[in-house]
C-alpha cells in the first residue's frame, strides 16, 4: 500500500520519528505536550468518563495520551505510522506497567474499515494538521464510533494570529518546538472541521482553546479558539 493510500506524509512521518526517543523526556521538544496532557485529559474525562470504555488514540505518537487514559481506566489502542514512535509508546507501557493499552501501526482509515462502530471513544489530538487529507480521517473517526459515542480532535486555527503564536513565536522566538513543525497552509479552521464533522454524522457539541503564557509558562483551557483549539463530537 502507498503512503499516498495510507493518508500520510511521508516527510511528517520522518520528522517525529527522528524525535521517538525523546517523547518521554518531559524537557524534550515534546515538552508542551506532557504540560497540555492533563488539561485535555480532564477536558476528555469531564465529557465522557473514560473508566470502562474502550477508547482509541489516533496518531498517538509515543503515547502520552494513551498512557493517561487507560491510567483512568479506559481500554485504550493506541494507532500511529511511525514505527520508531509506538515502538517508544510500547516500551514505556512495559516499564510504567500501564494496564489496557496495546499499540499497533495502522491507519485510522484501515481500522475504520476493520472494526467499525467499536469504540466508545475516539481521539484525534494534534494529528489533523499533518495528513494530506484530515477530512478523511474525521470520517473514520465517526466510523470507528458507537452510536453516541463522542469523537475528540485538537488542532490549529488558520489566521495571522495563530500564524504569529504557533509558528513565529514557538518555533522561531521562544523556541518550545523544533522549526518546520507546522506548516501554516495546514492550519484547520473551526468552521472547516464543523464541515467535516457534520458530514461524517458527528454533531458538535463544544470547543476549548487552548492558551500558554509565556510569563508564567504555564497553559490553560479558554473561550478562545483564536489559536490552538479543542473540539467535541458525538456521532448522532
Amino acid at each position: 500500500m502507498t503512503d499516498a493510500a495510507l493518508n500520510a506524509d511521508p516527510s511528517e512521518l520522518a520528522k517525529f520519528s527522528e524525535l521517538a526517543h525523546r517523547w518521554w523526556d518531559p524537557a524534550s521538544e515534546f515538552r508542551p505536550l506532557h504540560q497540555i496532557n492533563p488539561l485535555r485529559l480532564g477536558w476528555i474525562d469531564s465529557l465522557a468518563p473514560l473508566a470502562g470504555q474502550r477508547v482509541v488514540d489516533i496518531g498517538c505518537g509515543g503515547g502520552i495520551l494513551s498512557d493517561s487514559m487507560a491510567r483512568k481506566g479506559a481500554q485504550v489502542l493506541g494507532i500511529d505510522l511511525s514505527k520508531k514512535a509506538l515502538r517508544v509508546a510500547q516500551l514505556h507501557a512495559l516499564e510504567a506497567g500501564t494496564p489496557n493499552v496495546e499499540y499497533r501501526e495502522v491507519s485510522a482509515e484501515a481500522l475504520a474499515a476493520e472494526q467499525p462502530g467499536s469504540f466508545d471513544v475516539v481521539t484525534c489530538m494534534e494529528m489533523l494538521e499533518h495528513v494530506p487529507d484530515p477530512a478523511s480521517v474525521v470520517r473514520a473517526c465517526s466510523a470507528l464510533l458507537k452510536p453516541g459515542g463522542r469523537a475528540f480532535f485538537s488542532t490549529l486555527n488558520r489566521n495571522g494570529r495563530a500564524f504569529l503564536l504557533a509558528i513565529v513565536g514557538a518555533e522561531y522566538v521562544l523556541n518550545m518546538l523544533p522549526r518546520g513543525t507546522h506548516e501554516y497552509l495546514k492550519f484547520i479552521r473551526p468552521s472547516e472541521l464543523a464541515a467535516w464533522c457534520r458530514g461524517a454524522g458527528l454533531d458538535w457539541e463544544q470547543a476549548r482553546g487552548l492558551e500558554y503564557n509565556p510569563l508564567t509558562r504555564r497553559y490553560r483551557l479558554s473561550g478562545d479558539t483564536s489559536v490552538n483549539y479543542l473540539v467535541a463530537a458525538r456521532k448522532t
